[in-house]
């Protein structure tokens, strides 16, 4: 009779890990879906050993085991556990907090603080990050709760601004049009929202122009830098000036300037 109930118990165990595998399985799949979260590892393993301990218990019992007991021996030593591991319970709950708000997803590029990278995993303790210098950074979720966070992937489109000083000479319509004229032609801006040029106000060198326009969030960088050489590029071409400040030297209060002679 004996090996009869360790059978059992056996079988119980092998039932709860298939179980707990297609059941979590099915449930992330719906939970992904319906709160758009992608790639929720926690809620994954919560429902896998959630299945899994249910199928432990019985089996348990099918051996023997009081239950009562051992639920009250579970009690003294979760509580112990508890007290010993405030930190690892407050990041567990942010990372359920996290992945409920549907703020960070594997594979998005994030910043916190001074730290920016890809969100390469989110486990229970803390979410994995690789920089763009590829190192790895791991941030404990109560942090990323407590701290401004930055995702860059959130959105599919992100605006750049570029902001540009002209001569007081220059002809601020033939500006404007060149600018235009160049993000007409550029594939990597976006026609909505539509691109603009605005004069941002008057600086010590020169007129101060911001040209405002919209790219695909996952092309952005490569976009910003084209834009700053096109830009100086198109500039160059129509021999539009763009200022830079003067600096006097002085050897001391009462000395003349510093004589300075350009040699071609």
């Amino acid at each position: 009779m004996l090996w009869t109930n360790y059978i059992y118990a056996a079988l119980f165990i092998l039932t709860g890990l298939l179980l707990a595998k297609i059941v979590s399985r099915q449930m992330t799949s719906w939970v992904e879906g319906k709160y758009k979260i992608k790639n929720s590892i926690i809620v994954s393993r919560l429902i896998y050993y959630g299945v899994l301990g249910l199928f432990v218990v019985m089996a348990l019992r099918q051996m023997g085991f009081d239950l009562a007991v051992l639920l009250g021996a579970a009690g003294i030593i979760s509580v112990a556990v508890g007290f010993a591991s405030k930190t690892s319970m407050s990041n567990v709950i942010s990372g359920l907090f996290l992945l409920g708000e549907g703020a960070v997803s594997v594979g998005d590029s994030i910043k916190v603080g001074d730290t920016i990278g890809e969100v390469i995993g989110i486990d229970w303790m803390a979410i994995k990050l690789r920089t763009p210098e590829n190192l790895f950074v791991r941030l404990p979720n109560e942090t990323l709760i407590n701290s401004q966070m930055t995702n860059y992937s959130r959105f599919k489109i992100r605006r750049f601004d570029l902001n540009i000083s002209v001569a007081y000479k220059e002809d601020l319509g033939k500006v404007k049009n060149i600018l235009l004229e160049l993000v007409k032609n550029e594939n990597q801006c976006l026609v909505d929202p539509e691109p603009m040029v605005i004069c941002d106000g008057f600086g010590d060198s020169g007129i101060n122009i911001r040209l405002i326009v919209w790219a695909k969030s996952e092309e952005f960088l490569k976009f910003k830098s084209s834009m700053n050489e096109k830009v100086k590029a198109a500039f160059d071409l129509a021999e539009i000036e763009i200022p830079f400040p003067h600096l006097s030297l002085y050897a001391g209060e009462k000395s003349k300037p510093i004589q300075v002679k350009i040699l071609s």
